[in-house]
């Protein structure tokens, strides 16, 4: 476990910072870019909860939020650094218990019969930014993927999160007997 005693060190001053692995990179770069917007999801997903949502979200964020350091872990190491360190990884099987909870939350709040606008309660309006910024967080990994090696798992991840929070946003409206507001294309 990382401890820190100091909170600045000047050394980002120049525009430069370290990976986990000890290289030198641009803060700009696609690796730090990446693994910035992450953690920008994480901090998201904390304003969510500390809105207040309904106990099941409640109960379920904080793992997500661990899953998203194992995340931000598994991309502030090159690939090739991995195996010299014992690091917290994301694995198939995260990916999966997202998948049954998509499938948990969805059998609850029924088939989205039209496309539906950010908002309803406050909670479900953060888990919506917190989607949007998943997806970002999506594209960036997968920017970054075209130029180096990602885990295997990385992407598949943050494609059922962004998913996944897109179904609780559904599901904290429901829980508060929400409507959820629609779309209208004739507006």
């Amino acid at each position: 476990m990382p401890r820190l005693t100091r909170i600045y060190t000047r050394k980002g001053d120049t525009g430069f910072t370290r990976l986990s692995g000890g290289q030198r990179v641009p803060k700009e770069s696609l690796r730090v870019s990446a693994y910035g917007t992450v953690d920008e999801l994480n901090s998201f997903i904390g304003v969510a909860l500390a809105s207040g949502l309904c106990e099941r979200l409640a109960e379920l964020l904080p793992t997500i939020q661990n899953e998203l350091f194992h995340l931000g872990s598994d991309l502030s190491f090159l690939e090739e650094d991995k195996a010299k360190y014992a690091i917290p990884q994301i694995e198939a099987r995260h990916v999966e218990r997202l998948e049954a909870l998509i499938d948990e939350l969805n059998a609850i709040v029924g088939p989205l019969r039209n496309f539906i606008l950010p908002g309803g309660s406050i909670g479900s309006a953060h888990l919506h930014v917190a989607r949007t910024v998943c997806r970002r967080a999506e594209r960036d990994v997968i920017t970054l993927s075209r130029e180096e090696s990602v885990g295997a798992h990385v992407i598949p991840y943050l494609n059922r999160l962004s998913d996944a929070l897109f179904v609780m946003a559904r599901f904290e409206n429901h829980s508060r007997s929400i409507p959820e507001p629609l779309w209208d294309s004739l507006a």
